[in-house]
């Protein structure tokens, strides 16, 4: 016999198809949003180098519209923020990576001193206080970790290396990704308007979520870029004028950890605190000031750098943050986690234009 919550389960979904096929926007934006996604999964891998040229002119027209608000032309704007662009681009091929695998592969080579450093150090405390770990577990430990930490040195090292095809891709995206940003720049609305012929016609829908998305995530993805440079940037300036070694790399290690949420910053306190430690000891003023030094720092961004830069975030609950980030990180990696929370945002306001249960039609959803 069927159950009263089969029948209004049933109900639910008749009604649900009733309220949503007859809606021509909402399949619209639904069509949009699933052939988004096959383009992007499906083809990821062969036009990587185009999303990324999309992501790069979509940061880079907030420059260009200031610019064109201020009664400038508009390709005058397009090619003053296009070789601003390339300078930026310049010195991070030409002078910041080199920079950084320098310093990382002087980090791994210098890996199994820090890690008896470290030995030594905790041993020292465990003669001080036996009973709280055998000398012979410790070493057991420490010989694991310094196993573990080698492997992962000697992993990088072969992949920065590089095979022949991570070489050829390099090429490729040295070339063509600068090339395509200025044309999507130059061309934005010859390419907009093209693609435009392609969407569905009834997408006031669509137009309203993107509006909202737009918003948001140009401000959110914008900001994130600008913290990451200025955190970086006083790290750098910090532990260079404190004689830190590997500055470049741990300031560089500290600005991007703003881009995982509550986790990031926790994660690279250790080899921030690891080197000072390895350098001066515990004891030492050096190392005291660097911890308060890289205190401030943290408590600047999160107090003045955050708010200042993202009065408009979006309101996302710290729960959707971080399953947002495992998912989109397991997906894609690196990027995934970048566009974690502006993918999210998508979603929010997907869900929030949808129509609801009782609309009559999209004139009391909006």
């Amino acid at each position: 016999m069927t159950s009263q919550a089969d029948f209004s389960y049933f109900d639910f979904l008749k009604n649900s198809l009733k309220r949503i096929l007859p809606n021509s926007q909402a399949m619209a934006l639904l069509i949009i949003i699933l052939l988004s996604l096959v383009l992007v999964v499906s083809l990821s891998d062969f036009l990587m180098p185009v999303f990324a040229a999309v992501v790069i002119a979509y940061l880079l027209e907030g420059l260009v519209q200031k610019a064109v608000s201020l009664k400038m032309p508009r390709l005058v704007a397009v090619h003053m923020v296009f070789i601003g662009f390339i300078a930026v681009f310049g010195f991070l091929i030409f002078i910041l990576i080199p920079m950084l695998s320098e310093q990382a592969f002087a980090f791994v080579n210098h890996l199994p001193e820090i890690i008896k450093r470290i030995q030594r150090e905790i041993i020292r405390m465990l003669e001080l206080y036996p009973q709280l770990l055998s000398k012979e577990r410790v070493k057991e430990i420490t010989l694991i970790i310094q196993e573990k930490l080698l492997s992962y040195g000697q992993d990088l090292v072969t992949m920065s290396a590089a095979s022949l095809v991570g070489i050829m891709t390099a090429i490729v995206y040295l070339f063509l990704v600068p090339m395509m940003v200025f044309f999507f720049l130059k061309d934005k609305s010859v390419i907009v308007g093209w693609i435009g012929q392609f969407m569905p016609r009834d997408r006031l829908l669509t137009q309203n979520v993107w509006m909202e998305v737009n918003s948001q995530i140009g401000n959110y993805i914008r900001g994130k870029f600008a913290e990451i440079i200025i955190l970086m940037s006083a790290c750098y300036i910090t532990f260079s004028s404190m004689n830190l070694n590997y500055a470049v790399l741990l300031s560089f290690l500290v600005g991007l950890s703003v881009i995982i949420p509550y986790v990031g910053a926790t994660l690279v306190t250790i080899p921030v605190l690891g080197v000072a430690f390895f350098q001066w000891g515990v004891t030492t003023d050096e190392f005291m000031y660097v911890l308060i030094a890289y205190a401030v720092i943290q408590t600047l961004d999160g107090v003045v750098l955050v708010p200042l830069l993202f009065s408009e975030a979006v309101n996302l609950h710290p729960v959707a943050i971080i399953v947002a980030i495992l998912f989109f990180g397991g997906l894609w990696g690196f990027w995934g986690v970048f566009f974690a929370i502006p993918l999210a945002t998508v979603v929010k306001a997907v869900i929030r234009a949808w129509p609801k249960v009782g609309d009559s039609g999209l004139n009391t959803a909006f």
